[in-house]
């Protein structure tokens, strides 16, 4: 499966940051852009890991739902 998320990056010195908003926690850098594209792809990866470890999310679905404010 694939996800397109956006990527919001800045320059900081002689770095490239980047943020993924969608998913909260997700930070990265790299000295050019792709490098930060691909260190956050990583950190991404890792951290649905992570998640997956921690809930046991064989066989997880999705669904997206509607939340009135």
């Amino acid at each position: 499966m694939t996800l397109r998320l956006k990527l919001e990056y800045w320059k900081d010195g002689g770095w490239f940051v980047g943020r993924l908003p969608q998913v909260p926690g997700v930070f990265s850098q790299g000295a050019t852009i792709e490098e930060l594209e691909e260190n956050i792809r990583d950190t991404y990866r890792m951290m649905l890991e992570d998640q997956c470890e921690e809930t046991s999310c064989t066989g997880v679905e999705t669904k997206e739902i509607e939340v009135s404010a």
